[in-house]
């Protein structure tokens, strides 16, 4: 377990604190730390750049001269970008140059960042920020005993403290942050790191293996709180129906017969009987 020590704003030490392994003494992965700074970089881009293109320069759109017949090159505006004062062609626009990393990535460099700290021993746990006014002055002072002649400052500390809001906002070097706002490009920026005693447990939280197998316990007891599907009923089989002659077959067959002979009898015209010759 790491173990560091409590300061007072005095500068006194007045206790320990055990700190989570997986935290603040991890292996440090410089890969992971580029990748997570180049990240940041670019999000906080503008992106605001502008060239102006053929269509917006300032400029008569006339044809300038006849196509053919002058000897000199075809054009068809003082507004081409081969001409001086033309439009730019393929110049930069406004764009975003933020994109997505994934999350894993951002707090692995996290508890990379927090255990290079610990490690150089350039972290600092502060019992509270118990300031007694927002002047600046006090907490320069408070600084140089905490941080001796380090010139720049990370102050980690959950939001309310307004004194140490106000007081911090107007030193260079010095930046007051939230833990959940803290950036692996921050740590790294910063020649030492001051945390209040609250942010410290905070971070071995909300960073160590406690969170992500409360974050697994969530998500297995939100699919078993999901009622599961009522299976589905069979469908009823239908009743065999009892097997009867068909009669259809032969009772048309009998109609047809009997109306086949009837027209044959009505379409044959009966024979006249001849009587008999009496000799």
């Amino acid at each position: 377990m790491a173990v560091a020590d409590v300061r007072n704003l005095a500068g006194e030490t007045v206790g320990q604190i055990d700190l989570a392994d997986e935290v603040f003494a991890a292996g440090v992965n410089p890969h992971l730390l580029h990748e997570t700074v180049r990240w940041y970089l670019a999000g906080q881009r503008a992106g605001t750049h502008k060239t102006k293109g053929r269509g917006e320069v300032s400029g008569s759109g006339r044809k300038l001269w006849k196509q053919k017949g002058t000897g000199r090159a075809r054009v068809g505006s003082i507004r081409s970008s081969i001409w001086r004062k033309g439009g730019t062609v393929h110049g930069p626009q406004p764009r975003s140059y933020a994109y997505a990393l994934p999350r894993k990535m951002v707090l692995g460099a996290l508890r990379s960042a927090l255990s290079a700290k610990f490690a150089d021993q350039k972290l600092t746990v502060v019992d509270a920020w118990t300031l007694g006014s927002h002047k600046t002055k006090e907490l320069r002072q408070t600084l140089s005993r905490l941080g001796g002649e380090t010139r720049t400052m990370l102050l980690v500390e959950p939001p309310g403290n307004r004194n140490l809001e106000l007081a911090s906002r107007n030193l260079e070097g010095v930046k007051l942050v939230a833990p959940a706002a803290l950036q692996p490009y921050d740590l790294l920026r910063h020649g030492r790191l001051l945390l209040s005693k609250d942010a410290a447990l905070r971070l071995g939280r909300s960073l160590g293996a406690a969170s992500r197998a409360e974050s697994a316990q969530e998500v297995s007891e939100k699919a078993a709180a999901v009622p599961a599907a009522p299976p589905a009923k069979p469908a009823k089989a239908a009743p065999a129906a009892e097997a009867k002659p068909s009669t259809r077959g032969r009772k048309t067959a009998v109609a047809k017969g009997e109306e086949s002979g009837k027209t044959r009898a009505a379409r044959k015209p009966a024979k006249p009987k001849t009587p008999k010759r009496k000799e």
